[in-house]
């Protein structure tokens, strides 16, 4: 049989990749000859061609959500369904698909019904934009349609607002659920139901998510200062590791893009910056002198920002240029980030002030008097110390023997692969990044390094150990190796949610071991991002035939001790356990 598949997610990534992957395997096993069009993020789309679509068959349609738009096919023999299902079981859905197959109309939407139907928005958003952002908007969107709720998300990512919600969406929403780490404007949902969770959250546990926000939203109100109005939403609001990740996400641009043209510099000669007028020199002045400059009053503005909306960004990046003025560097950035938040924000909501003078508060009251307090405060108790400290820890850092190293190293990538983005990995990573404004470069290789590991070990391991593993998790590993080459180590929460007691410690063992190599071998890394990509930029990592290998050795590590470890799903039936269907990721 001919068959064409077309698979798809709205904030699609690995599902639809895997899907398309699983689905045309299976396929090719009952003897059909396949073409397939995958809408991901992680190739390129390939049409089908007028050829393959009049001599298929069969077509064959596995979408998160409404599936429109299929008048090429009209008239085919054809089948659309969800695609966890076929994730799960894809030659059960095969199966199905074919006896269920009928000609498909000239628009031929997809969407499951429900008398308990409600209308859901979402909003998610991490960090660094690229893979808890998207992988928990799939997880809510398939999780949702799965209840036979209507839901609409929107993912917030490195690359801006994707699949944004309009006015009409909102308006029509019975729910919203914000599964966010970072602070996101809320203000457009005044005087709906809200709830916030965090991306990790929605990730893992999204059918809980849905039904607590479901039972637990509370109708969200906002001044334009940023500041709830309710006591409910108090309780809610982001907490201060939020908003140093909110700092830290808008100051990754600067650190990756001022890295990357200081690398290119380097192509020139390590010192032909110095020479003025030449192109190196202009390159070291846009990469040095301008992006990492803004690197601490950009955390600082965005810490105050997430604390106190608009209000606090003028204070907060004032304060955190004193920071950097004062050598203080990233703690004290931190520092007066909080102080120009939490002054802002006390003087928006603490401060009365007549009617006809409240619009002058955001922009006049708030950023003057919330700027003159952080940089007094930062000039005179908190600049000195904090850069006294940062000096004696810069030097050490730089100066430290190679067993210091090696177990600052052990705890960096031990950290980076506890929980695969999670709040000890980020904090990992928000050390490392901080670290790259005093020109300390060598926690941030160890930091990427390990980051790498998890994903890639879970590839290596369902190579060694295939046996072990069922088709879909086969699969699934060699999406987790594409992902960890590009430093995105969430590409392994599949497998640890599934086996958590083998794989966590699996990963650490490897991660810990690349840490420590990348230290001892002196790797050094200008960008905090990237994965492989980055190898090819002449001079943005130094030691890179060490870095490369010490990459290669944890995940070895990882890959052979999951392998060993693992427990097959006929051994897990006979010890009594429930093997289940494979957890299949989502995909950052």
């Amino acid at each position: 049989m001919k068959a064409l598949i077309l698979t798809a997610c709205p904030s699609g990534m690995a599902s639809s990749y895997m899907a398309a992957r699983v689905l045309a395997h299976a396929a090719e096993q009952q003897g059909w000859q396949v073409a397939v069009e995958c809408h991901s993020q992680l190739e390129p789309v390939t049409p089908f061609t007028p050829a393959q679509i009049a001599e298929a068959e069969l077509v064959l349609v596995a979408a998160a959500g409404p599936a429109s738009n299929l008048s090429r096919f009209a008239g085919k023999p054809g089948f659309v369904g969800e695609i966890q299902p076929a994730l799960n079981d894809p030659k059960a859905w095969l199966q199905r698909a074919a006896q269920q197959a009928a000609p498909l109309p000239v628009d031929g939407p997809f969407e499951a019904h429900s008398e308990n139907r409600v209308r859901l928005v979402a909003i998610t958003a991490c960090p660094t934009g690229v893979a808890h952002t998207f992988m928990s908007a799939e997880a809510l969107t398939e999780t949702a349609q799965g209840l036979g709720h209507h839901i609409k998300v929107e993912t917030q990512g490195s690359v801006g607002a994707q699949n944004a919600l309009t006015a009409d969406d909102i308006a029509a929403a019975d729910c919203v659920i914000v599964a966010a780490d970072i602070e996101v404007n809320l203000a457009r949902f005044n005087g709906k139901r809200l709830y916030r969770t965090s991306t990790g959250q929605a990730l893992k546990k999204p059918q809980h998510t849905i039904e607590t926000a479901l039972r637990e939203a509370k109708t969200w109100q906002q001044q334009s200062g940023g500041v709830a109005l309710s006591a409910e939403a108090d309780k809610k609001e982001p907490g201060p590791y939020q908003h140093l990740l909110t700092g830290v996400s808008f100051m990754l641009p600067m650190v990756v893009a001022g890295g990357l043209i200081i690398a290119l510099s380097f192509i020139f000669g390590i010192e032909a910056f110095k020479e003025e007028g030449t192109l190196a020199a202009a390159l070291m002045q846009i990469g040095g002198g301008s992006a990492f400059a803004l690197m601490i009053p950009v955390l600082s503005g965005y810490i105050a920002y997430s604390i106190a909306d608009r209000p606090g960004i003028a204070p907060g990046m004032i304060g955190g240029m004193l920071a950097s003025s004062l050598g203080a560097g990233f703690i004290g950035g931190i520092i007066s980030g909080f102080l120009a938040g939490y002054s802002a924000r006390l003087l928006a909501r603490r401060v009365p002030m007549p009617k006809s003078l409240e619009s002058l508060k955001p922009i006049l009251i708030i950023p003057l008097f919330a700027s003159l307090f952080t940089g007094l405060v930062m000039i005179y108790v908190v600049g000195g110390p904090v850069a006294t400290i940062m000096a004696v820890m810069t030097d050490f850092l730089n100066n430290m023997g190679s067993a210091n190293a090696v177990l600052l190293g052990i705890i960096i990538g031990a950290m980076m692969c506890f929980d695969m983005g999670g709040p000890v990995n980020k904090a990992a990573y928000a050390f490392s990044v901080g670290l790259l404004a005093s020109q300390t470069y060598g926690p941030m290789a160890a930091a990427m390094a390990a980051g790498m590991v998890p994903a890639i070990g879970m590839g290596i391991a369902t190579f060694l150990a295939r046996r072990k593993f069922n088709p879909n998790e086969q699969e699934a590993g060699k999406a987790s190796f594409v992902l960890g080459l590009c430093f995105i180590s969430e590409g392994a929460i599949p497998f640890a949610a599934r086996d958590p007691l083998r794989v966590i410690p699996s990963c650490m063992a490897g991660g810990a071991l690349t840490g420590a190599l990348s230290m001892l071998f002196g790797a050094k890394l200008l960008a905090p991002h990237g994965g492989v990509f980055v190898l090819f930029i002449p001079n943005a990592i130094e030691q890179l035939g060490w870095y490369v290998l010490a990459i290669a050795a944890g995940s070895v590590l990882t890959g052979v001790v999951y392998s060993v470890l693992k427990r097959s799903d006929a051994q897990m039936l006979t010890a009594g356990g429930q093997a289940g269907p494979a957890a299949v990721g989502t995909g950052r």
